[in-house]
């Protein structure tokens, strides 16, 4: 599995969303290097389809899509967590449940 993690420095939540990728990753066995790329300018973002930081991309498909017509650009990323919270990374068990599918839920 390919797994990406996109990132933009103005927003700081990127490390904290890193460490749960990687946790995840090897917590479901998954043999992956997290490969890191920072967005630098909004050509670089439309040019990569980046919706904001921090996105996650498996097998080159954005984990947690954004909705049609969300533009991209140099932005922070909103997430909800499953206890309803707003949070600028995604809730871990979302990075499970989204890994496990991009791993057919093996």
């Amino acid at each position: 599995m390919k797994v990406e993690l996109l990132w933009w420095e103005g927003c700081p939540s990127y490390p904290e969303t890193l460490a749960d990728l990687r946790t995840v990753l090897r917590e479901e066995g998954v043999d992956a290097d997290v490969e890191l790329t920072e967005v630098e300018t909004d050509e670089q973002a439309h040019r990569e389809r980046f919706p904001g930081s921090p996105t996650i991309r498996l097998d080159g498909e954005d984990a947690f899509p954004a909705d049609p017509g969300e533009p991209f650009s140099l932005t922070c990323r909103i997430y909800h967590r499953r206890d309803g919270r707003v949070s600028p990374t995604p809730d871990p068990e979302d990075i499970r449940a989204a890994v496990r599918r991009a791993s057919g839920d093996r």
